[in-house]
């Protein structure tokens, strides 16, 4: 392995921690408040994962994710799903065109072609519109009538959806949401944070946001994220997190026996540790702690646990059997041991 000079690391480190402040500056200058929301959504940019905001409308989903793609130097894109939408409305499709040598068939490029991209109320479009985005999202690949055609990097997909309305909506399948890294519930504005709300909505100025991030900058930052130690015992915690969440199993409590169908995927376990090493980059550390992987759990494991029907019956949530994992999972591997 290729020996990292100490002092390079750093400097790279602070770097990230300077653009990491300065995006998130940019983007409140429009978001009022929803600090955890900010955070999560820049989380997912800078480990190279995707993210779900969900809340009533009114709330700003769209306007913070218009305004962070202000505040980078990406292309940006955005797809209103609607039930009519097309497969190839998202991917594009092969057409026929003139040439100088007749008639020939040309690709155009859809809206994911984009290296930022909004889909807008996405559970709004039928499952086989929605499957459009799994390839993209995965393999940052598209493939049309037996050609696969490249994304550029970074590629960030941000989808929003009402869990109220849904009349008329498609609620996206396991597979579809298991390919965010965050599921992030924007919940209401508090009565300072409506206030400044309205001073900044009702009057006659306008915030302007500057670009200061660029794609290449944003790849070279998903690099160091990922240079971050994490200790045995630490991942050994993620790992223990992640198999709570299956019933019937070793580390499952017994709200997850009571009320989950089935538990968190080895993508779960992927999530938590990248997000726990951005969350120790902030705090000016090279190593990954306990603490960390715990501020990533509910992001990162509520859309990936399925709630049986009792559960849904007395309304319990995923983030309810998630805080009591928390609570309950030992962090001391010798108390596993021996037990």
């Amino acid at each position: 392995m290729m020996s990292v000079d100490p002092k390079q690391l750093e400097a790279h480190a602070a770097q990230f921690r300077d653009d990491f402040s300065q995006v998130r500056q940019q983007v409140e200058k429009v978001i009022v408040g929803h600090q955890e929301i900010i955070n999560g959504v820049l989380t997912c940019l800078f480990v190279g994962g995707h993210a779900l905001l969900e809340g009533v409308p009114g709330l700003g989903k769209t306007l913070l994710i218009r305004s962070l793609s202000e505040a980078l130097k990406l292309q940006f894109s955005r797809i209103q799903f609607t039930p009519d939408l097309m497969p190839a409305d998202v991917t594009g499709t092969t057409i026929v065109v003139e040439g100088d040598h007749g008639r020939e068939f040309k690709f155009q490029k859809g809206p994911i072609f984009a290296q930022m991209v909004l889909a807008d109320e996405i559970n709004r479009a039928t499952p086989k519109t929605q499957s459009a985005l799994l390839e993209a999202m995965q393999e940052r690949s598209v493939t049309v009538g037996g050609e696969t055609h490249m994304l550029d990097r970074p590629f960030f997909v941000m989808a929003t959806q009402n869990p109220i309305e849904q009349e008329g909506t498609y609620p996206l399948p396991e597979a579809q949401l298991d390919r965010f890294l965050f599921k992030l519930n924007v919940g209401y504005s508090k009565r300072d944070e409506l206030a400044e709300i309205l001073n900044r909505t009702t009057r006659s100025e306008s915030p302007t946001i500057e670009p200061v991030v660029d794609g290449p900058r944003i790849v070279q930052h998903q690099q160091l994220v990922r240079s971050v130690v994490v200790a045995p015992h630490v991942q050994d915690y993620a790992v223990r997190c992640v198999l709570s969440t299956h019933p019937n199993e070793q580390f499952a409590t017994p709200l997850v026996n009571q009320y989950l169908r089935f538990g968190a995927s080895p993508r779960a376990a992927q999530a938590l540790i990248l997000s726990a090493k951005v969350v120790a980059l902030l705090d000016s550390r090279a190593n990954v702690a306990v603490q960390d992987i715990k501020k990533a759990v509910l992001p990162a494991m509520r859309h990936r646990c399925l709630l049986n029907f009792e559960a849904e019956a007395e309304g319990i949530t995923t983030d309810d059997i998630l805080r009591n994992v928390v609570e309950t999972l030992p962090t001391d591997v010798g108390a596993i041991s021996a037990a």
